[in-house]
């Protein structure tokens, strides 16, 4: 059971922070198709204090998609009090603190996963921003810097000691990155030293994933990055797997479709009709991944900056799809 405050959730579903992705259209989309909590993109505390304003952009949430949080993160002190003071002005459900990003430009200079590399100093970060705010702070961190380090127990103790009151684990090290098998094991080894709930990240791409994780590991929630990247349907799936013990709506091709169109004006709505359609053209390759003829539908798709001719070709697409018979060979 997934519990922060007023927050009460069994077998949890979030999404994850990720740059360039969970802005509010995308957030919008995977909370109608079943996350129970999303997450903004990660905001650099450096870029708050300098009051950017792309990076003020990140920060802003709607009532529609709560209970949402504001992740931020930075290898500073007094920086990261301050974007913890300024997040809680936006009036998120929860503020998580980012212990866990690999890149290497954040975390060789102490941000992110950096702060594995000083156990001591993130208790006193995590510590110094609960008492300068009164919304829940929760961490993300990985197990380790490598697999020589891996001290996940002690930053779980350090993080409860701290006052968070949730941790979520990336179950890699930072070296690791985004290869190799996830360790999920780690998640009940850590359970066993704390009280705050625990939420297990990393490997996570199907329904069958998402069961597997809570069986194996009792985690009190998962939370889904890169996954639901061009599959947002895999919160309804996972919950549908979780509940019924089958995945009862499979994706259809109108599916697919119907989404990409509904995410797209969503980002228009949000951004405008050329800023939105130019960012938005990363997701198609995941939305028309393996139906026949997408990289001829995708190159035409990379001509419109406007909502119209975008709409027309992919409905003439459905269409399309729906009738198409593959030869027997």
């Amino acid at each position: 059971m997934l519990k922060i405050r007023e927050i009460n959730i069994d077998k949890a579903l979030l999404l994850a922070p990720m740059e360039d992705v969970t802005g509010i259209a995308f957030r919008r989309i995977c909370k109608e198709l079943g996350a129970d909590i999303v997450f903004t993109e990660f905001v650099n505390s450096d870029g708050l204090i300098r009051d950017n304003e792309k990076t003020k952009k990140k920060m802003e949430i709607t009532e529609n998609e709560r209970p949402v949080g504001i992740q931020i993160y930075g290898g500073n002190l007094e920086p990261m009090i301050e974007a913890a003071r300024i997040s809680e002005r936006m009036n998120p459900d929860i503020i998580d603190i980012n212990a866990g990003c690999w890149v290497k430009k954040i975390a060789k200079r102490g941000a992110g996963a950096g702060l594995l590399k000083d156990p001591e100093f993130m208790e006193k970060m995590v510590s110094e921003i609960v008492k300068v705010v009164e919304k829940p702070v929760t961490v993300k961190t990985r197990i380790g810097w490598d697999s020589n380090s891996i001290m996940i127990e002690e930053i779980a103790q350090r993080v409860e000691d701290a006052g968070a009151e949730a941790l979520t684990i990336h179950c890699r090290t930072r070296e690791m990155g985004h290869k190799g098998d996830p360790q999920w094991e780690w998640i009940a080894k850590v359970k066993e030293k704390i009280t705050i709930p625990v939420i297990l990240n990393g490997g996570l791409f199907t329904p069958e994933d998402v069961r597997d994780a809570f069986e194996q590991t009792g985690a009190d929630g998962v939370m889904i990055a890169r996954g639901a990247i061009g599959n947002p349907w895999l919160f309804r799936e996972a919950k549908e797997i979780l509940e019924k013990g089958s995945v009862l709506s499979p994706v259809s091709i109108e599916d697919r479709i119907k989404t990409t169109l509904l995410h797209l004006k969503y980002e228009i709505e949000e951004k405008g009709e050329r800023r939105g359609t130019i960012p938005f053209r990363k997701y198609y390759s995941g939305y028309l991944k393996g139906l026949h003829n997408a990289s001829g539908v995708r190159s035409q798709l990379m001509q419109f900056v406007e909502y119209e001719p975008i709409e027309e070709l992919l409905l003439e697409y459905l269409t399309y799809l729906q009738n198409y018979e593959p030869i027997a060979i």
